[in-house]
């Protein structure tokens, strides 16, 4: 396993394929070849058959199909058969990936993935077109404009999606429980991607909601506590970290905010894969999470943030970064997961170059929590289940899918029934039947979704309240004075 000094880390290109390809989170290196790979003879059977195919198109398909076009479906075709998350990105998807980590982008706001031919919502981005339109994860995209989508590979539905901004684009969707398609009209805008919000749900109890794992993120973090805590006026007696439905993103980010928890140097996350260059062990440490700036995010933090009492919230659609970010906190005991299980996306991708203008973005390792968990095909497990429901005891995600439920996932290497059963639920289940409502004030209409801290989330107040119960038990725990 693999810990050089922040010489080599400076190596590690870190690049985020997002939602759009698959819901993952990509390592990329500047990888050598494969030994193994250039010692094995080349299948000489297999590529004459491959040869004798290219050449019956060429002579005998309906209309003349360019050379570069039959090699590059071809390459795309062998990669997208590995699993889920490989897949080969020509020009166009080479700079769409790139331009998904920076936080800014023109389009709807939508995370989609590819399924069964369909283009399939993981999740509106917050404060988007999509977002106030009503798209929900789980929503299926049939139609874009008057084209059907089926038949579409996942970067033309994308970017058909995207456009000039103020230009209409009409989606005709398919949701579960939903007799007809439903068609929505909306205009693309350039989407900014908040990556960190916060505000105290109440006095003494901070609420921070990390929407993905983008270059700043971990800056933008420690911003975000400082603020809490001067707004606090006070040290916080608790603090809850949303990360439902965040897609992912880029690696670096999910160690720098579990670094802002946890004791300095402490294992956050490790990988292992065939290739040398993919055994790395990541920790609690600057040269890790804050890339070319000299300055520790992290280093002004007040020191209780380190012992605070934490929550860290999840659901089916947190996914990736996430879920190490959910795993290294609960690994190392630092915070009670609440919620329901995550999406279970457990491997690595890396960016390989192919030229300048293409590469490969290929599963190359898996990763593992600090106590050596698996999370592929799986998930984190809450400690406390709180299924996502409002105070109205409506399911806000009709769909539940999860890295178990893609053709061709990898297998869970430390756990062999991961994806094949249920997983085993946590101890404590919280019921999420609809109170009663007593008074005209709690009668009113249902608050604002769009509300950072809405009294009609419930997995939320469940959240507070887990973090209630630790402050005293804290306080029983002090030394009374005589």
């Amino acid at each position: 396993m693999s810990n050089k000094p922040y010489s080599r880390w400076k190596k590690v290109s870190l690049m985020a394929a997002g939602a759009g390809l698959g819901v993952a989170i990509s390592l990329s290196f500047n990888a050598t070849a494969n030994k193994e790979v250039v010692s094995n003879p080349l299948p000489i059977d297999e590529l004459r058959a491959f040869s004798t195919v290219f050449g019956v198109i060429k002579q005998s398909y309906v209309e003349p199909v360019d050379d570069k076009k039959l090699i590059n479906e071809a390459i795309k075709g062998m990669v997208s058969g590995l699993d889920p998350h490989s897949t080969y990105l020509d020009e166009e998807a080479f700079k769409e990936l790139k331009v998904n980590t920076q936080g800014e982008f023109g389009g709807l706001g939508i995370e989609v993935n590819m399924e069964d031919g369909l283009v399939r919502v993981v999740s509106p981005i917050e404060d988007s077109p999509a977002f106030r339109a009503g798209i929900k994860a789980g929503d299926f995209i049939v139609k874009i404009g008057d084209v059907q989508v089926q038949g579409m590979s996942l970067n033309e539905a994308v970017s058909k999606m995207r456009g000039k901004v103020g230009e209409p684009v009409t989606l005709t969707l398919l949701r579960k429980g939903e007799g007809k398609p439903i068609v929505v009209t909306l205009k693309r805008a350039i989407i900014k991607v908040q990556s960190v919000k916060y505000k105290l749900a109440e006095p003494g109890y901070g609420y921070i909601r990390v929407t993905q794992f983008q270059e700043h993120t971990s800056e933008k973090l420690g911003e975000a506590i400082e603020a809490l805590y001067k707004e606090n006026k006070a040290p916080l007696k608790g603090i809850v970290l949303d990360l439902r439905n965040d897609p992912g993103g880029l690696l670096d980010g999910a160690v720098g905010v579990s670094a802002a928890f946890l004791p300095k140097d402490a294992l956050v996350v490790y990988t292992e894969g065939r290739v040398a260059d993919s055994k790395v062990k990541l920790t609690a440490s600057p040269q890790f999470y804050q890339r070319d700036s000299k300055k520790d995010f992290f280093k002004n933090l007040p020191p209780e943030v380190k012992t605070v009492p934490l929550v860290v919230l999840v659901n089916s659609g947190s996914a990736s970064a996430s879920e190490i970010v959910a795993g290294a906190l609960q690994d190392h005991k630092r915070a009670l997961v609440v919620g329901t299980q995550t999406f279970g996306k457990g491997s690595v991708q890396t960016i390989l170059p192919i030229d300048e203008k293409s590469a490969l973005k290929l599963t190359t390792a898996r990763y593992f929590t600090p106590a050596g968990r698996s999370i592929q095909a799986k998930g984190i497990t809450p400690d406390i289940i709180v299924e996502d429901a409002t105070l109205s005891g409506k399911e806000e995600s009709p769909f539940r899918m999860r890295e178990a439920d893609l053709g061709k996932h990898l297998d869970n290497p430390t756990d062999k029934n991961a994806g094949k059963v249920t997983a085993t639920p946590a101890p404590v289940k919280v019921d999420t039947k609809k109170p009663t409502k007593t008074n005209a004030s709690e009668a009113e209409a249902d608050e604002n979704p769009r509300e950072l801290v809405s009294k009609s989330d419930y997995q939320l107040q469940q959240a507070l309240s887990v973090l209630k119960v630790q402050q005293l038990m804290l306080n029983k725990e002090k030394p009374k004075l005589k």
